[in-house]
């Protein structure tokens, strides 16, 4: 369904963003990477899907890089079709306590660097009357939690660019949307789960169900390839109607 489209999805060497960028693959769709760590083994991960796949490594928080990596992926794949914004950061401390660096550090990467990949790909988008806008949020971005100010505020604010864009481009052929995930069992939430294990002297499957009943009715982790399944869906013409969507995917978190 996707052949022939062009897919930038930042941070995605691993976790959420790799699993979408694999599912666009599969649909058929050109992939550029970005993010830092095993760069080679996600390279190969979705070339095996039979695509072309090439990979910038802009830090997030610098608009000349992010500018340079959105024109390299027009130069070198002749378009950017569906722009999925991934990458973020997190930290944890109290309001009084959050070092003013972090803050501004988060807000940078979480939610700017989504404005300057955006504003960059929507001309090439509105002039071929077709684009997808894909801006992973987080349940955090429709319910907050203490200790997370940056971080929540940052997604509460990507949910709200969204729908800001979904409204600028609603008689185009460019959609905007965003995916709120929950818990992901992805590599970093994984240590949080182990940090758990060994401070409670708990099981791993102990440390999994005390996290997840904190926030997560179903008491299941969602998976990258259930949030990359919907962002094909997002990307496929039974997507051409959903515009300004803040869908969380989080077994009923936001729902309590």
């Amino acid at each position: 369904m996707l052949k022939g489209k062009t897919a930038l999805v930042t941070g995605s060497t691993s976790g959420i963003g790799l699993g979408i960028a694999l599912a666009l693959a599969r649909d058929g769709a050109n992939v550029m990477l970005n993010g830092f760590g095993d760069v080679d083994s996600a390279k190969r991960a979705v070339a095996e899907r039979g695509v072309r796949v090439s990979y910038h490594g802009a830090d997030m928080s610098k608009p000349a890089e992010i500018e340079a990596m959105v024109r390299a992926c027009e130069q070198e794949f002749g378009a950017l079709d569906i722009l999925v914004n991934n990458a973020g950061i997190q930290h944890v401390a109290k309001v009084e306590d959050f070092p003013p660096e972090r803050w501004d550090a988060i807000i940078a990467i979480n939610l700017s660097s989504a404005f300057h990949t955006t504003r960059l790909a929507l001309p090439g988008m509105k002039k071929r009357n077709w684009g997808r806008i894909v801006n992973v949020a987080s349940t955090h971005g429709l319910v907050a939690s203490a200790e997370k100010s940056a971080y929540v505020a940052s997604k509460h604010g990507i949910v709200g660019f969204t729908k800001s864009v979904a409204l600028e481009t609603a008689i185009t052929g460019v959609t905007c949307n965003a995916i709120c995930p929950g818990w992901v069992l992805t590599p970093l939430v994984q240590k949080q789960v182990d940090a758990r294990a060994q401070q409670a002297g708990v099981s791993e499957s102990e440390a999994k169900r005390q996290l997840l009943q904190e926030k997560q009715p179903s008491l299941q982790f969602t998976t990258p390839e259930q949030l990359g399944a919907l962002a094909v869906f997002l990307c496929s013409p039974a997507g051409d109607n959903v515009r300004g969507v803040a869908w969380n995917v989080d077994g009923g978190w936001a729902a309590q």
